[in-house]
């Protein structure tokens, strides 16, 4: 009686090791499909963008029902946190904001007015700090910078 009782216990144990393992498994392999849109919101479109290195892409958005633009900084390839950040600012209203801190995928979003005004938006990964100013407008040239601090 008490073999069969350790015999269950030690099954009942494995059991719940294996499909702990095979739950966390699935969870930590998965990557995860981040798009400007799941970030910013499905009735954002991608109006610009910008690549930050070779680690990922600040998105520039904009929703044509309520005048807002969204920014989102996404990586290339989801993994440990890193230092991340996605900005948005206009020049004409002196509106901004934006998002910093250590994230696995994705920074942001980032929303403001922007129907009309010229936009200056950018974002980093790690070490590389991408902006753009003047996008978006017919009045100004777009200027890009990419750096590596």
């Amino acid at each position: 009686m008490r073999t069969a009782r350790n015999v269950a216990a030690v099954g009942a144990a494995t059991a719940l090791l294996v499909g702990g393992t095979a739950a966390f498994g699935a969870t930590a392999s998965a990557a995860p499909n981040v798009t400007p849109q799941g970030v910013c919101g499905k009735a954002y479109k991608t109006v610009n963008s910008a690549p930050v290195g070779s680690l990922g892409t600040v998105y520039l958005t904009y929703n044509s029902a309520n005048g807002k633009n969204c920014v989102a900084t996404i990586r290339t390839n989801p993994g440990a946190a890193k230092s991340m950040s996605a900005y948005i600012y206009i020049p004409a209203t002196d509106e901004w904001a934006g998002d910093d801190g250590s994230y696995t995928s994705y920074a942001g979003p980032g929303y403001v007015y922007g129907k009309g005004y010229c936009v200056s938006w950018g974002g980093s990964i790690g070490n590389v700090y991408v902006s753009v100013e003047n996008s978006n407008c017919a009045a100004l040239k777009e200027q890009r910078t990419t750096e590596i601090r």
